[in-house]
């Protein structure tokens, strides 16, 4: 189906990717797609420090439980950690538990940030 967006010339952003780069985050966020969420997996401390703006806290340690909660397992996620394979370990597991679309934001909060795009302090 194409949208009225296309046919009148308007990019449209990207579609959640297994493993997605801060472009296309940024990208659907600037779109207006409010049906995602942005998940930090650091500790908290490093959270609080500093994270991308809109993110949620949820350490690795607590993340199904208060995922399995709070998010239904359709809704496109995006997660990062402190490092890619943090960030993979993470998506396997979410995965794992029946998530269908999970995209690791490769490079996390270091690439969000080497592009200029806008963090928060908790």
């Amino acid at each position: 189906m194409v949208s009225m967006a296309n046919f009148i010339g308007i990019p449209t952003p990207p579609s959640l990717q297994p493993k997605s780069r801060v472009h296309d985050l940024k990208l659907r966020l600037d779109w207006g797609e409010p049906a995602l969420t942005i998940v930090d997996v650091r500790d908290r401390t490093a959270f609080n420090q500093e994270h991308i703006t809109g993110a949620i806290s949820v350490p690795d340690a607590d993340l199904l439980r208060i995922l399995e909660s709070s998010l239904e397992k359709e809704r496109d996620i995006y997660l990062y950690g402190e490092t890619d394979d943090e960030t993979a370990v993470s998506a396997e597991s979410l995965r794992d538990a029946g998530y269908s679309a999970i995209a690791e934001l490769r490079g996390g909060l270091a690439a969000w940030k080497a592009v200029g795009y806008p963090t928060e302090v908790a």
